[in-house]
């Protein structure tokens, strides 16, 4: 399992995503940085021990109406092939030293990690603590086998990605978060997997919502 560093980062995570937000389709804050506080999330180990996985929530909290965005990301030691249009900056990390730092979405190794945790071959595990599962993730899946499928060319919309696959089943990434009811199915209507995660309104409740859904077709 991935071991959390308790040490600095310059810029931290948050005052990378505060530059990069503002130029996400689905940020919908005004004109300048937003003010960002880090909400919830998980991460994922890589099963090579290589990339940093991490599914992290922020909360722009500068409007009148704070909205919650949906952040995977990535920590690489060296820069990612081909991956420049997802780079949202580069970190000095106090232990392991430059740090590049992606969106995860545009990562093979997190969407396969993502595939992996929405089959049940791989389990969420805790933000901030090494070695601990984050049991309050859940997920469900039924159908096809996802690990066969090639789900590439994430394309943003105003709510979140889509990444396609050749034989027509499509992952959803939420980008902006909505609580689900608590007593009301999180699975959005159609879809045969899906990632529940939890994170924390900034009035300290605890809210839950969709992270991402399989869908058998394009997303509607």
């Amino acid at each position: 399992m991935a071991v959390i560093h308790h040490t600095t980062l310059k810029p931290t995570k948050v005052e990378l995503l505060a530059s990069w937000l503002p130029s996400r389709p689905w940020y919908s804050g005004g004109a300048g940085e937003p003010e960002l506080v880090k909400s919830g999330g998980f991460r994922l180990d890589d099963p090579q021990g290589e990339v940093g996985i991490e599914f992290m929530v922020v909360t722009e909290v500068s409007g009148t109406l704070p909205t919650a965005y949906l952040v995977p990301l990535t920590y690489r030691g060296a820069a990612l092939d081909g991956a420049q249009h997802a780079l949202i900056g580069t970190s000095e990390h106090g232990v392991l030293g430059r740090r590049w730092v992606y969106d995860g979405c545009h990562d093979p190794v997190l969407v396969a990690q993502l595939l992996a945790l929405i089959e049940g071959r791989a389990q969420a595990q805790d933000q901030n603590t090494s070695d601990t599962p984050d049991r309050e993730v859940t997920r469900f899946h039924t159908g096809a086998d996802l690990a066969s499928e090639d789900f590439t060319a994430a394309d943003d919309d105003r709510e979140g990605t889509d990444l396609p696959a050749p034989g027509g089943m499509v992952l959803r990434v939420s980008r902006v978060l909505r609580p689900a009811p608590d007593n009301a199915p999180a699975l959005a209507p159609g879809a045969t997997g899906h990632v529940v995660g939890h994170w924390r309104t900034p009035d300290g409740d605890r809210v839950r919502g969709l992270f991402a859904a399989v869908h058998p077709g394009p997303h509607a």
